[in-house]
């Protein structure tokens, strides 16, 4: 599957991106580190529509979250990756939000980015609460939305 097609997947879609090359062995450090940057899973935090600027066109991209790096309860890295939609890369959706999952987006710009995928409206009422972002705002996942990418064909393998 290609990036266009994760592109109209919810954002909370766990995807996962390869290359089809063979994981090498842990002994040999930087092939796998090479290795990781195109291989990985990461939830679908961003989307952004392509932009055209006086000098140069950039095409839609999808912004995957990785994961985050903490010490003790303070997040001190959070790992994003951007792929462009024409990337060599392979992509899959592996599971979309299910119904009852409430996501925290935030503004940015146009667009909206994915802040946390809460399991019900009470985890993410206290996630908000605890991480005190201004602007965000609560979006449930509705039955509708996901009657709608089984019908488009969208469902995750």
């Amino acid at each position: 599957m290609s990036a266009y097609n994760v592109y109209d997947a919810p954002l909370g879609s766990l995807v996962r991106y390869f290359d089809g090359a063979a994981k090498p062995p842990a002994r040999f450090t930087k092939k796998l580190a090479q290795w990781q940057t195109r291989n990985g899973v990461g939830r679908l935090a961003r989307k952004q529509p392509d932009r055209e600027r006086a000098t140069y066109t950039a095409p839609a991209s999808i912004t995957l979250h990785e994961g985050n790096f903490a010490s003790g309860s303070v997040i001190l890295v959070t790992v994003m990756r951007t792929h462009s939609v024409d990337s060599d890369l392979s992509f899959e959706i592996v599971e979309r939000p299910k119904i009852g999952m409430v996501r925290v987006l935030h503004p940015i710009g146009d667009d909206e980015e994915l802040l946390h995928l809460a399991e019900n409206l009470e985890a993410a009422e206290l996630w908000l609460a605890k991480a005190g972002y201004s602007r965000a705002r609560i979006d449930m996942v509705t039955p509708e939305e996901v009657s709608a990418d089984v019908i488009e064909g969208r469902a995750a393998a």
